[in-house]
């Protein structure tokens, strides 16, 4: 007789909880070099490639959660999932750039890419919170938000590229700036191959994320966690895993564009969960369904962006730790919104 997951046992639960981490952890660090070996044979460039197929494959467990969970009328799951993953996974560019010594990683990437993408998730971030304070139409229970989301991120990346293939202005080069070049090895690679081995990890990623949404929802009714707090300290975490993995990774292999890129284009990309999130919610608005605890997190995400495009500008050569001042300022805001959702949550209840 089948047993459905939701009847799993918390022991049970939890170990499925970390099996996906895993699994996801693993198959992150391996989409790392197919995607930085796709950037070179298509030409699409590690910053674009970053935004396309790395932001958005190593997001699918995280989309797909959100997704089920909105179906099952988790709306304060699927959006803190979110944007939690958001926070943490601007979090993660300080953990690489801790790998990068000689000099701070904001210094090195800086391309009009990584920042122009910045810009669209600050618009993108924007966008949900005037969803949220505006009126609570719905057509077909879809806000009208939504398909602005859409459009905006695909003509944000429009621009994207046409500001790369054509910039008005560059960053001045440095003897420490790492300059998108194409890999030799990468143009012996079978282009049908990596498409395959691409979509291959797309597919684990996509079920795994599934199963962390099954086992999410035991954990939190089991515990007593809120779903902001199961959104922004567990799920997001979890399925945020491949681009702490693909970032550190891709500064190891010197694709320090394609690490600030994946992150920031990936961030992007999660915007659309609660896009996602509104149409497979059924009783109404997402947007008018969270509370403030999850409004907080769109909130500390723009910030943590704005502070990010600010490191990108001014490019810090050396900072304290080995990390410039914008890795940490990120780091304060995150732990500042940890302690708030644990205590805040904690009082409210």
């Amino acid at each position: 007789m089948p047993v459905s997951l939701e009847s799993l046992p918390l022991p049970w639960s939890i170990g499925l909880f970390c099996a996906c981490a895993l699994i996801i952890g693993v198959v992150g660090t391996r989409l790392t070099h197919v995607v930085d070996d796709l950037a070179d044979r298509t030409g699409l460039g590690e910053a674009i490639a970053g935004a396309l197929l790395l932001g958005a494959t190593t997001s699918l467990s995280g989309s797909v959660l959100s997704i089920a969970a909105s179906l099952e009328g988790q709306a304060e799951l699927a959006v803190s999932n979110a944007v939690g993953g958001i926070a943490v996974q601007t979090l993660f560019l300080t953990v690489a750039d801790m790998f990068l010594r000689r000099v701070n990683l904001e210094h090195a990437a800086a391309s009009i890419g990584n920042m122009m993408q910045g810009s669209l998730l600050v618009c993108m971030l924007g966008l949900i919170l005037v969803g949220t304070f505006s009126p609570e139409w719905t057509f077909w229970s879809v806000h009208p938000i939504t398909p602005i989301l859409v459009v905006a991120y695909i003509y944000g990346l429009h621009i994207v590229d046409k500001a790369q293939a054509a910039p008005m202005w560059q960053p001045a080069r440095t003897r420490e700036t790492r300059e998108d070049v194409p890999d030799e090895e990468a143009q012996q690679r079978s282009l049908v191959s990596l498409w395959f081995a691409f979509l291959t990890m797309a597919l684990i990623l996509g079920v795994s994320g599934w199963l962390l949404q099954r086992s999410a929802t035991v954990i939190s009714q089991e515990t007593g966690l809120g779903q902001v707090a199961v959104g922004v300290l567990l799920t997001s975490v979890t399925t945020s895993l491949p681009e702490l993995v693909t970032s550190v990774a891709a500064v190891r292999r010197g694709a320090l564009t394609l690490a600030v890129g994946g992150i920031i284009g990936g961030n992007a990309y999660d915007t659309l969960f609660t896009a996602m999130s509104d149409v497979a919610y059924r009783q109404g608005s997402v947007y008018h369904a969270v509370s403030d605890e999850t409004l907080l997190w769109v909130a500390i995400s723009m910030v943590m962006t704005g502070v990010l495009i600010m490191g990108l500008i001014r490019r810090e050569k050396h900072g304290p730790g080995y990390i410039g001042f914008e890795s940490m300022t990120i780091i304060g805001l995150y732990v500042a919104g940890v302690v708030m959702v644990i205590f805040g949550g904690a009082a409210s209840g």
